[in-house]
């Protein structure tokens, strides 16, 4: 006969209550340890809550498996058949109520460590769009002050070129040298026009600044006519305009100390025909 069995083939009540026990610790040996990991994920709050679950349902569990009270000294192999029933049943009772206890604090467990985990991702999200908005927001800002400066930088340019007059300017031609004469002319109050001051060069130099007159009296008197009107150097010096060159051969110079004289002998340029 087995030596822990009785009479009638059954393991002794202890050996039973003993196997129980082993079973239900190793179960909560194996769910503490998963309780101990999660734990250490969650705030102190929720860590204080599992262990006393966990603690809650061992010492139900240790309680349980006493007979009588919880004096084990007194327990013998002779536990009637009725009383290891109810030891079994209120072990598998207690061990169903931790089990419960120790899911549902699993359970509240890990709903806690995915809410955090949700929160501190919802949180880095929220900074990584205000930061965004705060970036975009000083780089508006810094295009609009850039944008502000420039326009003010371009009035400023603007009033500059407004307060300076541009200086006109004539092409180096017949064409440019009678209007700029023309212009020399009214600021300085000598009459002339522009067909009048062209029909007389064309017909005393046809057109040439550096003509020269080296066969008539002048030129026999040592005072040749010079020019595009042909000016002698005495009339030129005394008709000469302010603002011109001194050269008689420069063609501005020429034809408004030409206009000049001529206004004097003639009203204008426009009333002179033929030699002067």
């Amino acid at each position: 006969m087995p030596k822990y069995t009785d009479g009638s083939g059954h393991r002794p009540a202890r050996a039973k209550l003993t196997e129980l026990t082993q079973q239900t610790r190793t179960k909560l040996t194996h769910t503490g340890q998963k309780l101990n990991t999660t734990r250490q994920k969650l705030p102190k709050k929720h860590q204080l809550g599992i262990a006393g679950v966990a603690g809650l349902g061992a010492a139900a569990v240790a309680l349980s498996l006493i007979p009588g009270g919880g004096s084990e000294a007194g327990t013998t192999e002779s536990v009637s058949a009725s009383s290891v029933a109810f030891s079994s049943r209120q072990v598998e009772d207690v061990k169903g109520g931790v089990e419960k206890q120790l899911n549902d604090a699993l359970t509240q467990a890990k709903t806690a460590a995915e809410k955090k985990q949700a929160d501190a991702s919802a949180a880095a999200k929220k900074a990584a769009e205000d930061a965004k908005a705060k970036a975009a927001a000083e780089a508006a800002k810094q295009k609009a002050e850039q944008a502000r400066k420039a326009k003010e930088a371009a009035s400023r340019a603007a009033q500059r070129a407004k307060a300076k007059p541009v200086a006109k300017t004539y092409p180096n031609n017949l064409d440019g040298w009678i209007r700029e004469s023309l212009d020399v002319m009214k600021k300085n109050g000598i009459p002339g026009s522009y067909d009048g001051i062209k029909r007389n060069i064309l017909r005393e130099s046809s057109g040439n600044p550096n003509a020269i007159n080296n066969w008539d009296i002048n030129a026999i008197n040592g005072v040749p006519s010079k020019g595009l009107l042909q000016v002698i150097p005495p009339t030129f010096q005394a008709y000469h305009v302010a603002g011109t060159s001194w050269n008689i051969y420069d063609p501005v110079a020429n034809i408004t100390a030409a206009c000049n004289y001529a206004a004097d002998r003639y009203g204008t340029m426009d009333n002179v025909n033929g030699a002067y």
